[in-house]
């Protein structure tokens, strides 16, 4: 299971012979059950990444890395219909290996000074890990969903006074009062989910939470749930607490999760694009973006599935630029050509904890150069009056 401290490792890793190799693994729907096709276009990727390496003068380089990867392809089989991804450099003696939702475009191969993270800004957005609190009014079950995969962490039940019929005692006085108990039994078994909740947030065990329970339940719930708990909520499901098989919490939640994510998708564009046309907290396009990517202004990068641009990276001190020099712009140092600038912005903004959000193919936000940022401040107008206002 790859973590945002994976990524950022890879990030940071260069290597000045060009012998990182990434490797993609998407699988796909096989005209027949031997799975050849990927086995066939592996091996494909894996010839014309010799050949490249040959005609770049990196005779040799990362060859025993791509034979491992020609073997390891021969034995994926659609990989039980998880993507995969591998980042290898044998002069290093570095080899990570993970598998991934099956949401790739497609598989890749590439051997470059650096590991190929673009394929994974569209994983990154679903790394925060999420606990599905299933909940009615006396048990309670706890669910770790981490991507596309769940693990039950938790379940028990607190024991409720038995209900008895509103003609028993004198009165209905008994009937009353054991419906009395029923309520401060079952607010006391919220009060020991919220807790629990509390407890394992409090450990780091989870990120965001999604709620399983009816109408009726949740407003008695939601009312024991500390402020910071429920600021992490995503939303609530609908769902048998009791027996829903971990698979369909999976489904139901990932809907979810999708749902908001699309809502938040659109939402952020609107935004960014909005403050960036009225001068305020949002920058489009690419030299605007490496500029506040640069000054620690980005609260959120937003890139595109098909961006794409060249430019220039400072060998020295890493300056990032988009005008096409022999010379970096901070240090004078020389710079190097990136073919696609992708990789170098994603390992940056994974270093410094920038939140990343992927856009599949938009009009509107391909007309803005198809990237991006929500802002957290504006350093250009920094300025001592308006800090001063």
């Amino acid at each position: 299971m790859i973590t945002r401290d994976d990524i950022r490792e890879l990030a940071q890793f260069r290597n000045n012979d060009g012998c990182a190799l990434s490797f993609y693994f998407q699988p796909t729907t096989p005209s027949d059950r031997s799975h050849r096709e990927e086995a066939i276009l592996a091996k494909d990727l894996v010839k014309r990444a010799v050949q490249e390496s040959q005609k770049n003068g990196r005779n040799g380089c990362a060859r025993a890395d791509l034979d491992r990867i020609l073997e390891i392809a021969e034995h994926l089989h659609g990989n039980q219909a998880r993507a995969k991804a591998i980042f290898a450099c044998k002069s290093q003696n570095i080899w990570r290996e993970f598998d991934l939702p099956a949401r790739l475009q497609k598989t890749t191969l590439l051997v470059n000074q650096r590991f190929h993270l673009r394929p994974l800004a569209a994983i990154l957005e679903a790394l925060p890990r999420v606990c599905v609190a299933l909940v009615d009014r006396k048990a309670a079950r706890l669910f770790d969903l981490r991507l596309d995969q769940i693990a039950e962490m938790a379940e028990w039940t607190d024991d409720l006074t038995r209900l008895g019929r509103s003609s028993d005692g004198f009165k209905g006085y008994n009937a009353g009062h054991a419906e009395r108990h029923f309520a401060n039994d079952a607010m006391n078994h919220f009060k020991n989910v919220a807790e629990r909740l509390k407890d394992l947030y409090d450990r780091g065990q989870w990120e965001k939470l999604i709620v399983g329970c009816r109408d009726d339940v949740w407003s008695e719930f939601e009312a024991q749930i500390p402020a910071y708990i429920e600021s992490r909520l995503i939303g609530r499901i609908t769902i048998d607490p009791i027996n829903a098989s971990a698979e369909q919490v999976r489904d139901e939640a990932t809907k979810l999760r999708h749902q908001r994510r699309e809502e938040k998708r659109q939402a952020m564009i609107r935004e960014a694009l909005g403050q960036a046309q009225r001068n305020g907290r949002g920058a489009i396009g690419l030299r605007r973006v490496l500029s506040a990517l640069e000054t620690g202004e980005i609260q959120t990068l937003l890139l595109g599935e098909n961006f794409t641009a060249q430019a220039v990276e400072c060998t020295n001190c890493g300056h990032l630029d988009s005008h096409m020099t022999e010379a970096c712009a901070v240090c004078g140092k020389p710079v190097r050509e990136l073919e696609d600038v992708s990789d170098a912005i994603v390992g940056q903004v994974v270093a410094k904890r920038v939140d990343i959000l992927y856009v599949p193919p938009n009009a509107d936000f391909e007309k803005a150069g198809n990237i991006a940022a929500l802002l957290r401040f504006r350093a250009d107008q920094n300025t001592p009056a308006k800090m001063a206002s």
